[in-house]
């Protein structure tokens, strides 16, 4: 039997806050050298690395906080607003500089930095990081109150064993993630160059090939699958996963159609999801700031999903927006009137192909992380605590 025993998270390690942004200054989207890292870019992967979402400081504001930095194997823990959230620095965000709504734990001694990953999103480790939380009105979590973490360890080198079984499953579900994420970006160009190679022909409206909120069938109080906001992507088209629960409103949809977010921050972080992982004659459904598309007969089925990525149609849908501030929404008749090309039959058939192939082995990979990140939690907790899993596995 192993021996685990039990210390201060601040014995181990430092813990160190991020900056805030002096007065005046503000992010960009425009790249450059000096991207900063927020609460957002934190969660939905384990190994954070530099994407299209995130933002950039100026050089005069990098010199006003460029102590404020990471490197590469940090590990950052979120402690605003969302408490809790963690990721490893990647090699592309080396040097980036960090929200002071974060912290970086570094200079770790006999404690694995995976392990402690494993162990900081565990919930074990939640449970610690939630007993640390202070403050009703604008909850936080103290740097002290990160040091007196309780953390039960065995040796470093059974740290390392159990954190390379962990990340087996992890390293699997990012090389789907990142062959999806190709994929993606390859059709995006082609469904692009589609509207530009026919920008001569003529023009016409999204309603002439697309159906806006098509009707659905699905009976209040009947059970069924539920897909809410939370669930979709701001960069791909498969949702982080789904309830079952009772319908009792909300925008019904079906495989084939494609949804998106009509609502502000939402719309403009790209919220959107393809639905092809549905039974047969199953209807699901999810939020009503939903828009439901879909394409009509002899319009490829991905099409909408491609569309509803184009830059200048969020840029459209964006700009339509009516309401109060914070709560503005762009309307289904808005989108439908979307100016695009006439397109050639002969270019929507190729691009049919292309994207049809694409989108099954982008749902395949997706369903295979769903079930490897499933498997993954089950461990989890057993590995932690220094039971044998495999005890656990019933024939």
């Amino acid at each position: 039997m192993i021996e685990w025993k039990s210390y201060k998270l601040g014995d181990l390690a430092q813990i160190k806050g991020g900056k805030r942004l002096p007065k005046g200054a503000t992010l960009s989207s425009v790249a450059n050298s000096h991207p900063y890292i927020r609460i957002r870019d934190l969660g939905s992967t384990r190994i954070l690395e530099l994407n299209k979402t995130y933002e950039y400081v100026d050089d005069y504001t990098q010199k006003a906080i460029s102590r404020y930095i990471v490197n590469r194997g940090d590990i950052l823990l979120s402690i605003v607003g969302t408490i809790g959230l963690t990721g490893i620095v990647g090699d592309s965000l080396d040097n980036a500089n960090l929200t002071e709504n974060c912290v970086k734990i570094v200079g770790l001694q006999g404690l694995n930095p995976m392990f402690l990953y494993y162990f900081l999103m565990s919930k074990t480790g939640q449970k610690e990081i939630q007993k640390g939380i202070v403050g009703a009105v604008q909850p936080k979590l103290p740097i002290k109150n990160i040091q007196d973490i309780t953390i039960t360890l065995p040796s470093l080198i059974e740290q390392e064993r159990i954190a390379e079984i962990l990340s087996s499953f992890d390293d699997k579900i990012e090389l789907n993630n990142r062959i999806n994420h190709n994929l993606e970006e390859l059709v995006q160009y082609r469904f692009d160059q589609l509207l530009l190679a026919n920008d001569a022909k003529g023009y016409c409206q999204v309603a002439d090939y697309i159906d806006i909120n098509p009707k659905r069938e699905l009976k209040k109080g009947q059970f069924a699958r539920s897909i809410e906001m939370s669930f979709l992507s701001t960069s791909g088209s498969f949702p982080s996963g789904w309830d079952f629960k009772e319908y009792n409103g909300g925008m019904k949809f079906v495989n084939g159609d494609t949804i998106m977010a009509r609502i502000t921050p939402c719309l403009e972080n790209g919220k959107v999801a393809y639905v092809d992982f549905l039974d047969e004659k199953e209807t699901a459904f999810g939020s009503t700031e939903y828009i439901v598309l879909r394409s009509k007969p002899g319009i490829p089925s991905a099409f909408t999903y491609f569309l509803a990525r184009n830059n200048d149609f969020v840029d459209y849908a964006t700009k339509n927006m009516n309401g109060s501030s914070g709560r503005q929404r762009v309307s289904g008749d808005v989108i439908g009137r979307y100016s695009i090309p006439i397109l050639n039959d002969q270019d929507l058939s190729l691009f049919a192909e292309v994207s049809k192939a694409a989108m099954n082995v982008i749902r395949i990979n997706s369903i295979e992380n769903i079930k490897l990140a499933s498997t993954r939690d089950t461990l989890l907790p057993l590995l932690l605590s220094g039971e044998n899993p495999f005890n656990h596995v019933t024939c």
